[in-house]
């Protein structure tokens, strides 16, 4: 029988303790992280264009995810047939980047500063969001990394150059990331309806390589089609905006965008890529709390990370 955390003497139930991601142990000290798995918060959302609200989405996804902190050692899928996420694989939380308020270039430094940290340490960053823009200063932590390529899945192209001096807001990631010259490809997954960026910023990004796909164009091709269309066995950085769902099921986001993607639609993906692929680092971004009582928006962000991270791990260990 596997170790597991009802051993200690505790029953330590989702609602009591600390809300550190799934409860794993904080580390406060950036220089002493030793774990397969960093997850940092940045709680930054100057970068929105319409509603407000994403700054409060790290910690509304670190509660979240105690719903799946119960002391098993691992979680079993009987679908699968397999445990994720055991005892061997080692997560841990290094809390927040610190945000200074109105000050979007120092506060995107010190998230940048953060992934920078968990790579130094050999660990696969993720970064709960904030809103988009929070993606720009991951990618630019992977300046000294090898190639990889930018898996999007989101709503919106979020390819805008510029408007009005803005370059750095949350309809810029994308535009921002094709620029750099070890981010050799993207792929653009759910992009639908009215999008953040006008048609010549489609025409720009597909002229520089990107290939884009709505949900509709996504469910016709199926899973396997849409994966056959991502280079194979390259080192793949995922970005994934809440609000590629259907508001539906995650209404908590500022610019919800009707006709979105259900959970499995993005779960096989994921699965597949982690199969496929090696991950080198997971942003999620743009779960503003307050517009969801129900919580089930970040409910849904936390599962979406833990059983991608579990992929990963499982697939690592078959390889």
């Amino acid at each position: 029988m596997s170790e597991n955390g009802y051993e200690t003497g505790r029953l330590n139930l989702p609602f009591v303790g600390i809300s550190t991601f799934a409860k794993k142990p904080y580390v406060a000290d950036w220089d002493a992280i030793d774990a397969d798995v960093a997850v940092l918060g940045a709680p930054f959302d100057f970068g929105t264009q319409w509603r407000p609200g994403a700054r409060f989405g790290p910690r509304a996804v670190r509660e979240a995810s105690t719903l799946f902190s119960f002391g098993h050692a691992g979680a079993y899928d009987h679908e699968d047939d397999a445990t994720y996420l055991g005892g061997d694989v080692r997560i841990v939380d290094i809390g927040d980047a610190d945000i200074i308020h109105t000050k979007t270039t120092e506060s995107h430094a010190n998230i940048e500063h953060g992934v920078r940290k968990v790579l130094e340490a050999g660990a696969l960053p993720v970064t709960i969001g904030g809103d988009h823009s929070i993606n720009i200063p991951c990618i630019n932590a992977f300046s000294e990394q090898e190639p990889f390529h930018v898996v999007q899945i989101d709503a919106h192209l979020d390819f805008v150059d510029e408007r009005h001096g803005v370059t750095e807001g949350h309809g810029n990631p994308m535009r921002r990331a094709i620029e750099k010259p070890y981010v050799s490809g993207m792929t653009q997954l759910g992009i639908r309806n009215v999008s953040s960026t006008a048609k010549e910023g489609y025409e720009d990004a597909r002229e520089r390589g990107s290939d884009i796909l709505s949900v509709r164009q996504v469910r016709k091709l199926g899973t396997e089609a849409v994966l056959d269309r991502i280079p194979k066995g390259t080192r793949i950085y995922v970005t994934i905006d809440i609000d590629a769902f259907c508001p539906s099921i995650a209404a908590g986001t500022g610019t919800p965008s009707h006709g979105g993607f259900l959970y499995y639609d993005v779960l096989e993906i994921l699965q597949g890529l982690a199969a496929r692929n090696e991950v080198i680092g997971i942003d999620l971004v743009e779960v503003a709390p307050a517009y969801d009582p129900s919580e089930s928006t970040q409910i849904l962000a936390a599962q979406l990370l833990l059983n991608f991270l579990g992929f990963i791990f499982h697939a690592k260990a078959q390889r």
